[in-house]
């Protein structure tokens, strides 16, 4: 059996080798996408820890028992206590479904602080805060798509 000798047949060049070439291209923005969702991840556990002491009575304004508070903030609190950390677990694992559950606490959590101040107390601080987080991650998310083209 003879071995090809591509380099010593006429009309037949080889090219260089290019160091690097196949690596995967920089992915920076994934990556800063990724950690922010960590970020909101470990935020989001805070949040939804937070409620669930209040559920359980350890951290409640004014210093009465959960079942002294109105029906609408009991709701809201449960809501946001199951739906935190949801959320959170989602958005450690980088999952779709996770990101999607935070978004809707987000934007939650700011209709209830615009709309609903007498649950919460309607914070402006909270809803600025929350359109911030928002619009960092359509723009993460946006330039870590632009990363990986079709």
């Amino acid at each position: 059996m003879s071995e090809p000798h591509a380099a010593h047949e006429p009309g037949i060049t080889l090219e260089p080798v290019h160091a690097g070439e196949d690596e995967i291209p920089s992915q920076a923005w994934t990556w800063r996408l990724v950690l922010f969702l960590r970020i909101m991840a470990g935020l989001s556990l805070i949040k939804g820890l937070y409620h669930w002491a209040a559920v359980c009575g350890m951290v409640l304004p004014n210093g009465v028992g959960f079942e002294a508070h109105s029906t609408p903030w009991q709701v809201a609190t449960v809501f946001f206590a199951v739906i935190d950390l949801v959320a959170a677990v989602g958005l450690w694992l980088a999952a779709a479904w996770g990101a999607v559950v935070w978004l809707t606490a987000v934007v939650s959590m700011a209709v209830v602080e615009l709309f609903f101040p007498q649950i919460f107390g309607g914070n402006m601080v909270i809803v600025v805060v929350e359109g911030a987080l928002l619009a960092l991650y359509l723009f993460l998310a946006i330039r870590s798509a632009r990363e990986h083209p079709i």
